[in-house]
């Protein structure tokens, strides 16, 4: 690496903890510059406590919606069959929701789409709540909700993942 881009990153990485928040220093090969960011300055990156929180979350998870909810759906276990016939939507239904409980399961342990997924699943679990009132017994009817809050949780430690995940598809589609 030349002596100047060693100066000019050393620069820029002086420069930046003095910049008024939504400055953003960049380096050419020429120059340093500031310009003035249009949009708001970035979420900080969560801490490495936070972030063990939300890996033990992921894959508690993960365990949950793939093998312990997801499989028996796909399998055709028979205590799963028997609450989508209550529901009325047949098998086809149980297979939906396996499949998507799978991926979802799958989807949590992948970083860049962990918080989109997690996102998903809150709607999953929106789902099988209305479902649990409308047509089961509401013996359990808190369990998707406290999974949905342990999901939106999740949803928002990984938000900076998503937006840019989102960012890059929405980049690529122009």
């Amino acid at each position: 690496m030349p002596a100047a881009a060693v100066i000019q990153m050393t620069a820029l990485a002086v420069a930046l903890p003095t910049e008024p928040r939504g400055t953003v220093m960049t380096a050419d090969s020429a120059n340093t510059t500031a310009h003035t960011a249009t949009g708001p300055a970035p979420s900080p990156a969560v801490s490495r406590r936070a972030d063990i929180a939300l890996w033990t979350g992921q894959i508690a998870l993960a365990l949950l919606f793939a093998v312990g909810s997801g499989l028996p759906k796909l399998a055709g276990m028979s205590a799963a069959a028997e609450s989508f016939d209550q529901i009325g939507y047949g098998d086809w239904f149980m297979y939906l929701v396996g499949a998507l409980e799978v991926a979802g399961g799958i989807g949590l342990l992948i970083p860049r789409l962990a918080g989109l997924t997690a996102l998903a699943l809150t709607g999953l679990m929106v789902g099988a709540e209305i479902f649990t009132w409308t047509y089961l017994d509401t013996t359990y009817w808190y369990t998707p909700l406290i999974i949905a809050v342990i999901l939106g949780g999740i949803a928002y430690g990984r938000r900076r993942a998503t937006a840019t995940l989102l960012g890059q598809l929405s980049h690529r589609a122009r």
